[in-house]
């Protein structure tokens, strides 16, 4: 006999919520294509994305922690792995399509430029007549112009529900009445929350920065340590530091599910359309936001102000604006795919654009070979 084949239709219509976004209800690409026997529209978003050069670039990318201050801390890449991690947990548990969260989750930060958010400053500055720079907008400029796999056309040609869900990004995460993103989306934005509070106390921990008798003056960490106790007992060292990060997030997530639910079953959504009309679902308890809001700002002051995080922030952004002025005066020194690009956009944008596909190590040693 032989084992009747699923399909992925199949899969969603048994499994998904009612206000799940399926993969049958997709707008579709900008460029149409014929659908895949076995793997759905949004399985497809992720593994394009997984296989960009723009992807496999953050793992030469800082997240909060320059490479001269170690090599244990997360860089962009392990960061975007954990996002998705958290992310697809919240959305199985939710019955929502976790093909789209990962692709959401694993598209997040693909346009970080070098050095983190204060290479992304640097950017900003430099193109304050021009537009300015943000992450979530080069994300769709990779994606929908720079990636060139394909002989056809430029981009991915990710599903438009992917794009829009970055667009939000884009507009930095303004909502609306009646103006959501989908729950998938949602869904990324409060793992990726959760993700980067999370490793930023292991790392700052991990080199020093802080310690945990300071976070444990905090009333989010310092229930976290009571349920370590609870489970393990009195902890030291590198196994308490472990134990309260896992932890850390464990509460978050729990926390959200709860509430969540609460909120869709209050909402009485019947599709993912319905969605897109609000209001957001994807949320925290008060307590839990005011707490972690709370942890928030003692990590702005603790770590992100520390004088060696501030020291290196400053020395690579003052490297990226030299070479910004160094190749806007001189484009010729342009790869030639990025001397083409002049041909669309201004010199200050396309410098911008190759700088901000930088990894660390390429963007110094272009540095220390041209400035």
């Amino acid at each position: 006999m032989v084992a009747h084949a699923f399909t992925r239709d199949d899969i969603e219509a048994a499994y998904l919520a009612p206000y799940a976004m399926r993969s049958a209800d997709s707008a579709g690409r900008q460029h149409p294509e014929t659908e895949h026997p076995y793997r759905g529209a949004f399985q497809r978003d992720r593994d394009r994305v997984v296989h960009s050069a723009a992807f496999r670039r953050l793992s030469g990318k800082t997240q909060v922690f320059t490479g001269g201050m170690g090599d244990y801390h997360r860089t962009r890449l392990t960061h975007t792995m954990e996002v998705a991690s958290v992310a697809r947990t919240i959305g199985r548990t939710l019955r929502l399509n976790e093909d789209l969260v990962e692709a959401l989750a694993l598209l997040h930060d693909i346009g970080h430029p070098p050095f983190g958010h204060a290479g992304e400053d640097a950017l900003n500055e430099c193109l304050v007549d021009d537009g300015g720079f943000s992450h979530n907008q080069f994300a769709l400029t990779l994606v929908l112009d720079l990636e060139r796999p394909y002989p056809h056309y430029r981009g991915l040609n990710l599903t438009r529900e992917v794009l829009m869900s970055q667009e939000f990004r884009a507009a930095k995460h303004r909502v609306h009445a009646g103006d959501c993103p989908l729950l998938e989306a949602q869904v990324v934005d409060a793992a990726d929350s959760m993700a980067y509070d999370a490793h930023d106390v292991d790392d700052a921990v991990k080199l020093g920065l802080l310690t945990v008798e300071e976070l444990l003056e905090l009333p989010l960490v310092a229930e976290c340590h009571r349920r370590v106790i609870d489970r393990f007992g009195s902890l030291q060292g590198k196994m308490l530091r472990r134990t309260l990060v896992h932890e850390l997030i464990d509460l978050q997530v729990s926390d959200l599910l709860k509430q969540s639910t609460a909120a869709l079953e209050a909402a009485g959504f019947s599709s993912a359309t319905d969605t897109l009309r609000g209001p957001l679902c994807i949320c925290s308890s008060a307590d839990i936001g005011h707490q972690k809001r709370e942890l928030e700002r003692f990590l702005f002051q603790k770590v992100y102000r520390h004088p060696a995080v501030i020291a290196g922030r400053s020395e690579a952004q003052r490297k990226l604006r030299d070479l910004f002025n160094l190749y806007c005066n001189d484009p010729a020194r342009l790869p030639e795919k990025f001397q083409q690009r002049l041909e669309e956009v201004s010199v200050r944008r396309a410098v911008a654009d190759y700088l901000g596909g930088m990894t660390d190590h390429f963007c110094l040693r272009q540095f220390e070979q041209l400035a």
